[in-house]
């Protein structure tokens, strides 16, 4: 619209302010031109006579006339005492002259007599009526140019909502693929451009639907595939239980092989894409599990766990054992390419809560986003762990970012029972 209504009005002020000039100066010639024919129309009234005692007589106009002898003084009328430029120049040419000058018009013509040149009228006249005139024509140049100028703009506007609305449902395609519906399609407009983005948008979705469909069923039939043999695990462990061969090693299989379960359940849901409604876990009881599963591992390596709750904690939003493996999978990550004090602190973040788990190492290479991509093993020893972790806290409606990358410091956000209820 800008550059349509200023394309319009440079249009229109090429046009009109030259126009507008040209009529102010035809104006101005048409009043010199009047002027001229008056007082050559008077000149036939003016006899300068051949006798020194004749009074010469003027005839009644409102232009202020003057009557000049031959050598230039004023015989009669009004005007300078002596002939000026104009009067002289009419006289030398032998012709009517004339000029504008601070806003008056002045014509100078010549006395003929018998074919010779006795003197010179002069008459001097306001130019109001041509600048009236010249002024009303401006105003409708004005006139004409702004309702030019308005038009343009409503042609603009028009034109802008038959363009824009394609882009608009363009827009909201794109906004309904970024929010994972894959089947959607984006409407063509007509417009080549428009349509050949929609065309590509279309392209997208259709590629993306395919990549995660199939990487969802893979995840899906592994998932799957892994509860059939840990059903059977637990069995085995449960009919040694009923033998009386009860032990603590046991007990801890057992309940190694429920958080296995637990976890693959976890992971069959996010494939197919249902994040689950998560029970209420009590925080405190939590981490004292994870410290006690760490507890001994890092004291090994001479790493002591600092694990700490703040009091206003009391319970999050997320399943026990997801959590649980989560927590587990940012203790091995410190573990592993982490240094000195490993800490868990959690604490109220807004209507969140807020787990971070930090070491005193140099912290991973990578960005905050980078980290959690999923890679091999042998790219920089990471793995898939954290995008595994990432992809857990997905399914339980959490979230887990890089907070701080030096020392490290990644930061599960949980929903706060508190709010949620």
């Amino acid at each position: 619209m800008l550059a349509i209504a200023g394309v319009a009005a440079l249009s229109v002020v090429l046009f009109a302010v030259p126009l507008g000039l040209v009529l102010q100066r035809t104006y101005r010639d048409e009043e010199l031109l009047r002027l001229q024919r008056d007082t050559v129309a008077a000149t036939r009234e003016i006899d300068l006579g051949t006798g020194t005692g004749d009074r010469i007589e003027l005839p009644r106009d409102p232009a202020g006339l003057g009557v000049y002898g031959s050598d230039g003084r004023r015989l009669a009328g009004r005007g300078p005492a002596t002939a000026d430029d104009l009067v002289r120049e009419a006289l030398r040419r032998n012709r009517p002259t004339d000029r504008v000058s601070d806003g008056r018009l002045v014509v100078a013509v010549p006395l003929i007599v018998n074919e010779r040149v006795t003197g010179a009228v002069r008459a001097e006249r306001d130019d109001a009526q041509a600048t009236s005139l010249a002024r009303g024509r401006w105003w409708l140049l004005a006139g004409i140019a702004a309702a030019v100028v308005a038009l343009a703009v409503l042609a603009a506007a028009a034109l802008g909502r038959r363009l824009a609305r394609p882009l608009e449902r363009l827009a909201g395609a794109a906004r309904r693929l970024g929010d994972g519906d894959f089947s959607v399609r984006a409407p063509r407009a007509g417009v080549r451009e428009v349509d050949e983005v929609a065309a590509a948008l279309d392209s997208a979705a259709e590629r993306l639907d395919d990549l995660i469909s199939r990487e969802r069923a893979f995840s899906a039939d592994a998932s799957h595939q892994l509860r059939t043999p840990l059903a059977a695990l637990r069995l085995e462990l449960e009919a040694m239980e009923l033998r009386g061969a009860s032990s603590s090693e046991l007990d801890a299989a057992l309940s190694q092989v429920e958080r296995l379960q637990e976890t693959v359940g976890t992971l069959l849901a996010l494939a197919r894409d249902a994040p689950r409604r998560a029970a209420l876990t009590p925080l405190q009881a939590l981490l004292d599990d994870v410290e006690r599963r760490w507890h001994g591992a890092l004291a090994a390596e001479g790493r002591p766990l600092r694990v700490r709750v703040e009091d206003n904690v009391a319970a999050v939003r997320g399943s026990a054992t997801v959590l649980g493996e989560i927590l587990d999978i940012l203790l091995d990550n410190a573990q592993r390419h982490g240094a000195g004090t490993v800490a868990i602190h959690a604490r109220r973040a807004g209507p969140s809560v807020a787990i971070d788990v930090s070491d005193e190492g140099p912290g991973p290479a990578l960005g905050p986003e980078e980290v959690f991509a999923r890679r091999t093993a042998s790219a920089d020893g990471h793995g898939i762990g954290l995008a595994l972790a990432r992809s857990l806290a997905y399914a339980e409606g959490a979230r887990l970012t890089l907070t701080r990358t030096a020392p490290p410091v990644f930061t599960l956000l949980l929903g706060n029972s508190d709010v949620d209820e």
